[in-house]
């Protein structure tokens, strides 16, 4: 079996749960059990509660589409970092009223990643803040 690399993993992930259309089912394969996210200041743990955060966050942005702009990794492969975007239609993000606005929001994501491809953590930093904003009409 030829291993593959860290970002392939990584980018596997991305294809599978956020690509369109989204399969939040997906998740069930690649993540352990016990896996930590973070993001926006939240830490959500275990792969149950990934799922439902994940099927939460897709809810609230209709026609959600989603981009890799650019992964690497460390020499060891343990650790992936990726910048991407996403585009879609506010259906209530960040608690603001679904109005059907387009949404762009970018950000970085970094991965822990386990020898047998399976993803032990995520850390998520996104430009929530300016998007909420934009929302509100004040940016």
């Amino acid at each position: 079996m030829t291993k593959r690399s860290a970002v392939e993993t990584v980018h596997n992930f991305w294809e599978h749960v956020w690509a369109s259309p989204q399969n939040y089912a997906a998740i069930d394969d690649l993540v352990v059990e016990d896996f930590v996210l973070i993001s926006g200041g939240k830490r959500v743990e275990s792969r149950a509660a990934f799922k439902e955060w994940a099927r939460g966050f897709g809810a609230v942005i209709h026609d959600l589409e989603f981009e890799v702009v650019e992964s690497f990794q460390n020499r060891e492969g343990s650790r992936v970092a990726s910048m991407w975007r996403l585009t879609g239609r506010n259906n209530g993000v960040f608690a603001t009223a679904p109005d059907g606005a387009p949404i762009e929001m970018s950000g970085t994501a970094v991965w822990g990643v386990r020898e047998d491809g399976k993803l032990l953590w995520n850390r998520v930093e996104r430009n929530a803040f300016e998007v909420h904003q934009q929302l509100l009409g004040r940016a």
